[in-house]
């Protein structure tokens, strides 16, 4: 009878990947899969759930943080995200006091400040370190 608990926990956790595809509950699906194997071998309800518990933390743990870099290896930063580490010419002094200042990257001009405390003279080159809202956050490169 604790087979049939197990297969019924390896299915609905598979399906649950299925679905969403967020690499968490294939894990425990192994775990429940260890835990099906010690029933067939005759172990008691209280092996069978340490093991569940134990393999399904070791999967998680070891081996989740190697599948979402294999899975994102080929990822292409799209859109605004991009631009982060691009350097972008000021067009208009930026001044954090003021509320102003532009920068041009890739022939598109957009908001910016600075992330540090003075301001950024125009023609000079500044690196894109974050996006926030619509705005670059920049600093000036040496």
């Amino acid at each position: 009878m604790d087979g049939i608990f197990w297969l019924i926990v390896i299915v609905v956790m598979a399906v649950i990947e299925i679905i969403t595809l967020g690499l968490t509950t294939i894990w425990f699906a192994g775990g429940a899969l260890a835990a099906f194997l010690a029933s067939l071998m005759g172990a008691n309800l209280v092996i069978q759930v340490i093991l569940f518990v134990v393999v399904s933390v070791l999967l998680l743990a070891l081996t989740r943080p190697l599948a979402v870099e294999f899975l994102n290896k080929d990822r292409t930063r799209t859109n605004a995200e991009s631009l982060l580490g691009k350097t972008a010419v000021v067009i208009q002094d930026i001044d954090n006091l003021r509320a102003q200042g532009q920068v041009s990257v890739d022939g598109q001009e957009w908001s910016a400040r600075s992330i540090g405390e003075g301001a950024i003279p125009r023609d000079a080159h500044v690196e894109i370190v974050e996006i926030s809202g619509v705005k670059l956050m920049v600093k000036e490169k040496v």
